[in-house]
């Protein structure tokens, strides 16, 4: 049975079988797909089907686990949470180094986020990996949930378009990119800067956000934004990095 450090939960199982399934991907991305129209152009004929995948993917004796290792050798695992009642989708990071992961988003009805910015979400599925979830096309979508940006570039469509293509049977992928960027996830869309080397954004439920009570300490983001853009980060000379977010956030 797999293990996270420090995450506890059901019993879970490698999703790794369900990234070839072409519906996997507009189930996965539904939190963004808002409305009849959204919907319609991204299941098309394929409700049914859709909806019995899901059924399956919310199992509460199988919870269904994505790995996206990144260059720096922190590991996103992207969970299926299948507590009766409490189902969602957490995106957790881990280390090595570190006593457990931290919660970098929460995708459900109580969400936490936004975990990511757009150049940060680029740089991660771009990333080349031996172990896991190594295609780009399907690193991109699978972290899209944890996107909150309110400055995306000109091009972020193309990636996103490119990634449908390649991985479903959605008719107009270019139309669905476009809805997918226009409905970030749950939560508003965040507004990322730069403080002292550290990336952060002004999101009211995310953990990246400093003012908030529940926020990430500041070497937490530092090795974060940093693993996730691809550039040095301290975790190789750190030996516990303090609380995780459970511990702080448990009294």
């Amino acid at each position: 049975m797999l293990k996270i450090p420090g995450y506890e939960g059901g019993p879970l199982v490698q999703g790794s079988p369900h990234l070839d399934n072409p519906l996997f991907w507009p189930v996965h991305l539904g939190s963004s797909l808002h409305g009849e129209d959204a919907e319609r152009a991204a299941f098309g004929a394929d409700w049914d089907a859709a909806m019995d995948l899901y059924r399956v993917l919310s199992a509460e004796h199988e919870w269904p686990v994505f790995s996206v290792h990144l260059g720096s050798g922190h590991t996103i695992h992207v969970v299926y949470r299948n507590f009766d009642g409490e189902r969602g989708v957490d995106y957790l990071m881990h280390h090595p180094a570190w006593t457990a992961a931290e919660t970098v988003a929460v995708d459900d009805g109580h969400f936490m986020g936004p975990g990511m910015a757009w150049p940060e979400l680029l740089s991660a599925a771009r990333q080349p990996a031996t172990e896991g979830v190594d295609d780009v096309h399907a690193r991109l979508l699978l972290l899209f949930p944890a996107l909150g940006d309110a400055l995306l570039p000109d091009d972020a469509g193309v990636a996103l378009t490119a990634a449908l293509a390649a991985l479903t049977v959605i008719e107009e992928p270019a139309e669905v990119a476009s809805m997918l960027l226009a409905n970030q996830g749950p939560w508003a869309p965040a507004r990322w800067s730069q403080v002292d080397g550290v990336r952060i954004n002004d999101g009211r439920h995310s953990h990246r956000n400093p003012r908030n009570t529940f926020a990430l300490p500041r070497d937490r983001l530092l090795e974060i934004g940093n693993a996730l853009s691809g550039g040095e980060t301290t975790a190789q000379r750190t030996s516990g990095g303090g609380e995780t977010t459970a511990q702080r956030t448990s009294g």
